[in-house]
């Protein structure tokens, strides 16, 4: 026994009835129209009709002028037509208007009904399709809230852009490849003397990425609660605070891994320690009549290994002065072949710029890197007296 919905036209009501009574023998539910102008029947993507048995040989209709009309209703239920007599401008008329298939009575009835299931079940497997397809368009609509909703959550999370502390003004930009981003960045004070700053790229894109990101803001904000509620100064220290990085991002067991820059300002001494996790570009020194320079450093990324070990390093700092740390983003689009002529390239960029200005952001090609090929963030730290 078969099932759907099957309409017959004809303005024969004997034929039609009798028709509609062999369809419904074999399991298919039939109703019966015998005026071809009747509207009451939608015949669109959202009909319940899953095939249609339709007369050939209407009186006082023609499918000629029919066929515009046909087209404009968006017809999507396969439609049998059937006819009395073989002619073949009556089958090229049918088939030109969408037919499924063309029978010539008497009919045969196992070929029809062979025919009419191959529509139902053609016209079932549209509708799966469809249906599918709304779910997964509502699901990508979910989708896309939650991650805006986390993308308004983690520009949350960053600090104010810009940031004057004491003599030092802190800006940064973020552009994320998708909505979340796996790079960060943050800087605060530490009591009356200290600076602390960080940018992390984790690895990878997407809420996984971003969850880490959000482990690293926890970190750096709970051992800044340590350093006035304990006496605990591990804030203090880059390189300390690397290890504790490394530690909690492997036991968070999220298989990520993060490249980072940790840098501690003495306001007092005007001078910089700081610790690099396996980051590049590395951070670029600009002072006013010389050439930008890369600042030294080298160390494993946090999330990597255990036993992992960082150095830390210690320059002190010119009197004007701007420090630029950006991801390894900013090397995606870069016009350099290589990783050593986009560095040189990167370098180029600054001019001994001593602040961040729309010049050096333009020149960096920032402003057509939306969306972005990967995560870009940048940290800019200048000092002007």
């Amino acid at each position: 026994m078969y099932e759907g919905n099957v309409l017959v036209i004809d303005d024969d009501p004997g034929r039609a009835q009798t028709l509609a009574e062999s369809v419904r023998k074999v399991g298919f539910d039939a109703q019966i129209i015998t005026d071809a102008f009747n509207e009451e029947f939608s015949l669109n993507s959202d009909s319940q009709l899953d095939v249609v048995l339709c007369e050939m040989d209407l009186k006082d209709f023609s499918w000629r002028e029919a066929s515009h009309a046909l087209k404009k209703m968006d017809v999507q239920v396969p439609a049998i037509m059937l006819s009395d007599e073989f002619q073949s401008d009556q089958m090229i008329t049918a088939l030109r208007l969408g037919a499924s298939d063309f029978f010539v009575r008497p009919l045969d009835s196992k070929a029809l009904f062979k025919s009419i299931k191959r529509c139902v079940r053609q016209r079932r497997l549209k509708r799966e399709l469809k249906d599918s397809r709304i779910k997964l368009e509502n699901s990508i609509k979910v989708l896309e809230q939650d991650q805006l909703a986390g993308r308004q959550a983690q520009l949350a999370m960053l600090p104010d852009s810009p940031m004057h502390l004491d003599h030092y003004s802190f800006s940064h930009m973020v552009i994320p490849s998708l909505y979340l981003s796996g790079d960060f960045i943050d800087y605060f004070t530490v009591g009356d003397r200290y600076i602390t700053f960080f940018i992390a790229d984790v690895s990878g894109h997407g809420s996984s990425s971003a969850f880490a990101t959000v482990l690293m803001k926890n970190l750096f904000a709970r051992k800044r609660s340590d350093f006035f509620r304990r006496d605990d100064d591990t804030i203090r220290w880059p390189a300390k605070m690397l290890s504790r990085a490394n530690k909690e991002l492997l036991d968070l067991g999220v298989d990520k891994f993060a490249t980072m820059v940790v840098g501690v300002i003495d306001i007092i001494n005007n001078s910089l320690s700081y610790s690099i996790a396996g980051h590049l570009p590395l951070p670029v020194l600009i002072t006013p009549g010389e050439d930008a320079r890369f600042l030294s450093g080298e160390g494993p990324p946090v999330g990597l290994i255990s036993d992992a070990e960082f150095k830390e390093q210690q320059i002190q700092l010119p009197d004007v002065f701007m420090l630029s740390i950006f991801s390894d983003g900013i090397l995606e689009i870069l016009p350099a072949s290589n990783l050593i002529s986009k560095e040189s390239c990167f370098l180029e960029k600054f001019e001994r710029s001593v602040v961040p200005s729309d010049d050096l952001i333009k020149s960096l090609g920032l402003l057509d890197a939306q969306p972005a090929p990967d995560d870009i963030a940048g940290l800019f730290i200048s000092r002007k007296h």
